[in-house]
Formats: structure tokens, sequence, C-alpha cells
């Protein structure tokens, strides 16, 4: 499987490309984009967005990774559906209107989204909502924890718990933090973020009652298995027709 991958020189950048080294997936980099200096590789590396549509034309990778900065969506998917390449998105951060021109290309090509690419995480979505379901009287609490260097808070896979778990609440609004003296609202969903020293990613749903309570916890130990699921992703999503696909497609379909 040929990639091409934008952000080659950020640190998820600097994974996929040693994954693909390692013959995972047996996929192999034909390209990437970073205008922010160039990486040592060995493939060739756009500077800029223009560039990569003169020396990436269409059929040069089955698919595009992206592991860079939500500020670069539009011009991202301008490229890759002019070169009609299919296209997995592992950056996180997007706003609404940034979500919205995702949604649009996907008309036109297939994209793969999700705010974390294990596996694990998918499952820990799906248990935490079934729980969610399953105890209608709960407060439920999400709190995640990453090393210092992360940008966005909180985390989107975070706030990917939330948007799922609330899918199966009436109401249940989100509340960022919590600082004063007021109470808990009735149906509202804690949103929680630490910032500190090398933490991979860590998200735990705690779900309490008065008499009570469950913790789901996910951990990830290395930011290869990212790598290694984008990849995955890659292979699944280049063989799609046109459309916005996710982590649970993917699994339903393996």
């Amino acid at each position: 499987m040929k990639l091409l991958l934008n952000g080659v020189g950020g640190f998820m950048g600097g994974e996929v490309v040693r994954a693909t080294l390692r013959g995972y997936g047996d996929a192999a980099l034909v390209g990437g984009i970073e205008p922010f200096g160039k990486p040592d590789v060995t493939f060739p590396v756009a500077a800029s967005w223009e560039e990569a549509k003169e020396i990436f034309p269409q059929n040069t990778a089955d698919c595009l990774i992206d592991f860079s900065n939500h500020v670069c969506t539009k011009d991202l998917l301008d490229f890759a559906v002019g070169a009609k390449i299919p296209l997995v998105i592992a950056t996180t951060g997007h706003t609404q209107e940034e979500l919205a021109l995702i949604k649009e290309a996907a008309k036109e090509i297939p994209i793969f989204h999700s705010a974390n690419m294990s596996v694990g995480v998918a499952l820990l979505v799906k248990l935490a909502k079934t729980a969610a379901a399953a105890m209608p009287d709960a407060d439920i609490e999400i709190i995640e924890k990453h090393h210092n260097r992360k940008v966005d808070a909180p985390s989107g896979t975070a706030m990917m718990l939330y948007r799922e778990i609330a899918t199966v609440r009436e109401n249940a609004p989100a509340k960022l933090g919590r600082s004063g003296s007021d109470k808990r609202n009735p149906g509202e969903i804690g949103l929680h973020a630490v910032r500190m020293g090398n933490i991979v990613g860590e998200h735990e749903v705690i779900l309490c009652t008065p008499t009570q309570s469950i913790t789901l916890k996910h951990e990830a130990y290395d930011r290869a298995l990212f790598a290694e699921g984008a990849i995955v992703a890659a292979n699944f999503v280049k063989d799609q027709k046109a459309g916005l696909y996710d982590m649970h497609h993917m699994l339903n379909e393996r």
C-alpha cells in the first residue's frame, strides 16, 4: 500500500514513518507534506500544498494520512479531493466549520475520521455508551490525561466519548472542568483534562449512582499504536466508496 503523509516532521508523523520502515501493514511512504522544514526522510516532501499538487498527481498513492494540525483542514481536503485520493484524518481539535468541510468533502472521496486511532478506545466508547444507557440516573465524569505538549483540551477522544454517551441521554450538557461553588446540574457530563509529563494517553469514564459506581479506563503505552491504527484505517478506507467512515465502520467489517 502506497501512502502520502501530511505532517511528516511532527511527532506522530515520525511514528508513521517508523511504522512503515518496520514494514507494518505492508505500507510504504511515497511522499509527504511538511511546511515547517524538510525532515530527514528518503521520500519526496512538499513544502506547500501548491508544491504537493505539482509533485503528487493522481494515482501517486493509495491513501493520504493526516497527522498535522486542524488549521490546514481546508487545504488538506482541497488537495485530497483534487487528487481523488482516499483520506485518513487522525488530527484532532477541529472546529464545527472544519467538521462541516470534512462532511462535504466525503461526498467526493472516502474519508476516515477518528479522534483516536486505537481499537481499544473504540471499545471503550462502545462500553461507555452501553453503561450510560443501562444506568440512566448515574452521574458521569470523563477524565483524560496527556503529555504536557498536547495543545487541545479536552482531547478529541474525550469529546468523542461525550458525544457518543450523549446520544443515549435526553439532556446531557457538557461541563468542561469545575471551579467555584455551584452544585452539579442534573444530567450534565463532566470533562476534565490533565496535562503533565510524557503521558501517552489515558481516558477514564466514571458512572456513579448513590449506591454503586462503574469505572471504564483505557491507557495507551506507546504512541506507535496510533500510527499503526492510522495505517490499518488507510488500508480499510482505500477500498471504500465516497463517504465518511470511522473506527466503528472498520470494526464492524472486521
